[in-house]
């Protein structure tokens, strides 16, 4: 094609546009900051318990989140696959019928990379990754910045679970919550509703995308968090690992052994760690002893039916629900209006 030249006058008439200001340069906010003490308290207070218990949370150290995502890529472990399923094929649909949205509030955003493949969809003002620890979110939101300058970005590092209150500096108007992962199971279902009921207060014009793990068969469930390889099993006993390091105890691992089961009265995923022999495990101030057999709960993973959830969702004051699933109906992405 040619290019059409200009005389210097025509130049001279044609208006200059100011270039757009660029996006502030993002912003970390570390809202939540647990004490030594608290953590080793939390820990101390679980072990204690006639049913020892350990918070999920304590899988999460830098070898425990690099387990998990290995598991990811296994074979066995489904939900990541038909979640992308999902994205991949009705991110319009599910985008369209979120509405406009000035404010993209990610959830557990972990290395924001679910976020960032709706963010072309959405094309929200504002972006606000929140997870637990604003140092996880700084790599995966400098690569959001330079892929999109013009976004403002704000990272919250804070415990949404029991606190979801929002600084001021996250706007208000068009806000859409995005809870991908199916994450919301981890949750008892009576505290799943209160955490879904916080979110509707805090979006009044906005919505929720969220992701949902469905009532299967045993015989695809387990296999998901026991994996042929053994990576789960890795994952959660390097739990006991994180635990020496916090508390100063000896849990020795060869002594444990990992076990996933299907609750189906609770329709619920549960994983436990179970003492191979009788074991005494020894802490600075305190022991206890486990007789073989004897388990430490450790995570539960609850699975919806989509009723349910479509049910719970209204009870929260959510409207206009609807949801996609995968080809095999394994997992559903849910969009709700506030």
């Amino acid at each position: 094609m040619r290019v059409p030249s200009y005389s210097s006058s025509a130049v001279d008439t044609i208006p200059t546009v100011a270039p757009a200001a660029p996006a502030p340069e993002p912003r970390f906010h570390q809202r939540h900051v647990e004490t030594t003490d608290t953590v080793r308290k939390e820990l101390l207070d679980g072990l204690a318990k006639e049913q020892a218990h350990i918070s999920p949370k304590f899988l999460y150290d830098e070898l425990g989140s690099s387990l998990f995502t290995a598991i990811t890529l296994l074979d066995e472990y489904y939900p990541t696959r038909c979640e992308n399923e999902i994205f991949a094929k009705h991110s319009a649909d599910i985008v369209a019928h979120a509405g406009p949205v000035h404010t993209l509030i990610d959830l557990g955003a972990g290395d924001c990379a679910k976020a960032e493949r709706l963010l072309a969809h959405v094309r929200p003002a504002q972006y606000v990754p929140i997870d637990i620890s604003v140092d996880y979110l700084k790599a995966a939101v400098k690569r959001i910045a330079d892929h999109y300058p013009d976004l403002e970005i704000s990272a919250l590092g804070m415990d949404f679970f029991n606190d979801l209150s929002l600084p001021a500096e996250v706007h208000a108007e068009r806000r859409a919550f995005f809870y991908p992962g199916s994450s919301i199971g981890n949750l008892p279902p009576e505290q799943a509703a209160d955490l879904l009921a916080n979110i509707r207060r805090q979006c009044a014009d906005g919505a929720l995308i969220i992701g949902v793990d469905l009532v299967k068969a045993r015989e695809i469930l387990e296999p998901a968090y026991d994996d042929a390889v053994g990576v789960t099993a890795a994952f959660n006993l390097n739990m006991l690992r994180h635990v020496n390091k916090i508390l100063g105890s000896d849990f020795n691992l060869a002594q444990w052994q990992h076990l996933a089961c299907f609750n189906e009265a609770r329709s619920r995923m549960e994983m436990h760690l179970r003492a191979r022999v009788a074991t005494t495990v020894r802490w600075p101030g305190g022991e206890r002893s486990f007789k073989e057999g004897e388990r430490i709960h450790t995570e539960d993973s609850y699975k919806y039916r989509p009723h349910a959830f479509k049910a719970m969702l209204s009870r929260a004051g959510f409207g206009q629900i609807r949801y996609w699933t995968d080809e095999r109906e394994w997992f559903a992405v849910f969009c709700a209006r506030a």
